[in-house]
């Protein structure tokens, strides 16, 4: 088995995506998961390139740095806490990795903010502010259930997260959808 760490995978489309460009280049697979697809055996080279090229044309690149492929297994940990129906009161975001990853949570850290330009922890609120944006636009969750959903504390640290990141309340940005927008003839 041959682990191949994908990048820009985040949604269960995108592994929907990916094993149909590994079953169009006839490359066999166990999973395809979040960040990475467990393929049988190793690639000869051109089947690399072509896999590579297949997955680019989709928006997602093939990491083979071994820094950059920790950083996206963090993220990928990151994505799939928040895909869970709720996050836990308890959750330890640098437990949950240290546990996942089974190493020093201060060195993947300082790497995951060498290669980022942020805290793991300040990913992790944009993370939480994105998922809040879509289920303010998408869903009829009210502010209080939205916050007990992604682990804040109380509503107003979800609205002050959310200013500090958007530079809107999660009232405004709601409004955002109820307003029609403009045709081009009315433009």
């Amino acid at each position: 088995m041959t682990e191949i760490f994908i990048k820009n995978m985040v949604c269960p489309r995108c592994i929907m995506a990916v094993e149909e460009v590994l079953a169009k280049l006839d490359i066999g697979f166990e999973k395809v998961e979040l960040g990475k697809a467990i393929i049988y055996g190793p690639l000869n080279e051109g089947k690399a390139r072509e896999l590579e090229e297949g997955l680019r044309t989709l928006g997602f690149d093939v990491l083979k740095d071994k820094d950059v492929q920790k950083i996206e297994k963090i993220k990928n940990l990151l994505q799939e806490q928040l895909q869970q129906e709720k996050v836990d009161d308890d959750f330890n975001l640098s437990g949950m990795i240290k546990e996942h990853l089974a190493e020093d949570y201060s060195r993947l850290s300082n790497l995951f903010s060498s290669l980022q330009g942020m805290t793991i922890e300040k990913y992790f609120i944009h993370l939480k502010i994105e998922k809040a944006k879509e289920l303010l636009f998408y869903q009829e969750l009210t502010l209080s259930e939205m916050a007990w959903k992604l682990g804040y504390s109380s509503v107003q640290h979800l609205s002050t997260q959310f200013k500090k990141v958007t530079g809107m309340t999660p009232s405004e940005y709601k409004k955002l959808k109820d307003k029609p927008r403009k045709g081009m003839d009315e433009v």
